[in-house]
């Protein structure tokens, strides 16, 4: 990604998180400034622009060390943040669950512990009151204290939440129902198809990060499997390291999935950028050996004689695609065009709960059992012998297990 479209990106998050972008500018050096990362020719340029806008806010693409976003808030005499910060400030926006909030409030203290220095930093809220602070003390050391007391209260409450999602995949096993998560690179349309899918009401617009929260629905594939479909948290190039560890409760859901759909937006300049960006996430939280259907959507935006799916893939992808460790789909998830396709293709490659022909006798009065039958299974022929049913299907394997005593061997 070239340092212009870098910046492309960042303007679109300054106005996610409600900035107007007044100017852009890039500095291009042999090697950053320690004590600025741009140098004190281009602080001091930077600054004039500063005051010529009136500018609140000043927002770096890099990540600033603490001595630099100290330097630099002097020296412009204006809010300094970074993109990191930037990122942190949109997900705690967006975060409406307790569990969302808490991850988000715990990726912040984990940037802001290093970065008290010289800031003056009052930490009220994080906690205090009296005996709290030692003899000779100072206030930094009270801020980082209060700063660490707070990220082990908050590091239990997520373990309390990453067991309770243990619980509730253990409960899906039961059932059993396969998990399908939906991954990508933030604002790719995972939302618009999750809702396409399974008709829900989660939010969906143009803005970076419209959703948060994990959302799981249940989903039926044309061959009338019941699977669950999760809609995640969008990726974006350098998410924050401090991000991933806090959401790595919430990417559970991505671990534990026997199939991922990959949307990508096929239309964007930048699709291939962004496809490698997901899949070095996945590797970080170890999902990428997970078989993918890459999704490309927002089809209908491209120009008439565009290369197929497969050669999408494969051009996105590289090798994985060519090795068949993935498969590929095109789609509108706005307009629904081929999402039939997609969820034919989805019943084809999902290795969790075959389905596979049998024949089932059971007493002709017996409807519960038919009626089973009608909704989780292809029913091809039904038979009525004196007082015998016989059903020729093509049934899940967790079907057939739940009605075994009726299979016909």
């Amino acid at each position: 990604m070239t340092p212009e479209e870098s910046l492309e990106e960042l303007e679109a998050l300054a106005a996610t998180a409600g900035a107007t972008v007044l100017e852009r500018v890039i500095q291009a050096r042999s090697s950053l400034d320690a004590a600025t990362l741009i140098g004190s020719g281009k602080v001091t340029e930077l600054a004039g622009l500063v005051k010529g806008f009136d500018a609140g806010v000043v927002i770096f693409d890099n990540e600033l060390t603490p001595t630099q976003l100290r330097n630099l808030e002097k020296q412009l005499e204006c809010k300094v943040i970074d993109r990191t910060q930037l990122i942190l400030d949109i997900f705690a926006s967006r975060a409406r669950t307790r569990e969302g909030q808490l991850q988000v409030e715990l990726a912040q203290l984990n940037y802001a512990l290093p970065r008290l220095v010289g800031r003056g930093t009052q930490l009220s809220r994080l906690g205090g009151g009296i005996g709290t602070r030692g003899p000779g003390e100072t206030q930094l050391e009270t801020d980082r204290r209060k700063i660490s007391k707070r990220i082990k209260k908050i590091e239990i409450e997520l373990e309390g939440v990453k067991s309770g999602r243990a619980i509730q995949r253990r409960q899906r096993v039961d059932v059993p129902l396969a998990t399908i998560a939906l991954v990508g690179y933030t604002n790719a349309g995972k939302s618009t198809l999750f809702n396409r899918l399974t008709g829900s009401g989660v939010v969906a617009d143009a803005r970076l990060f419209a959703t948060l929260d994990p959302t799981v629905r249940q989903l039926q594939l044309p061959s009338k499997r019941h699977v669950l479909l999760s809609d995640t948290v969008g990726f974006i190039r350098s998410l924050p390291t401090t991000l991933v560890k806090a959401f790595r409760a919430t990417l559970e859901e991505v671990r534990q999935a026997v199939l991922l759909l990959h949307v990508v937006d096929v239309s964007s300049p930048y699709a291939a950028e962004h496809t490698a960006q997901v899949m070095e996430v996945l590797r970080e939280i170890e999902a990428d050996e997970t078989l993918q259907v890459l999704v490309l959507n927002k089809a209908d935006l491209l120009p008439d004689g565009v290369e197929n799916a497969d050669i999408a893939a494969a051009r996105l992808l590289g090798a994985a695609a060519e090795k068949g460790k993935s498969y590929a789909a095109s789609i509108s998830a706005q307009t629904g065009a081929g999402v039939p396709e997609l969820l034919a293709l989805i019943d084809r490659v999902l290795p969790a709960d075959p389905l596979q022909r049998v024949t089932l006798r059971f007493p002709a009065g017996d409807g519960g059992t038919l009626h089973l039958l009608h909704e989780y299974a292809q029913v091809r022929e039904i038979r009525y012998i004196d007082d015998v049913c016989e059903v020729i299907a093509d049934a899940p394997e967790s079907l057939r297990w739940r009605l075994k005593h009726f299979v016909v061997q």
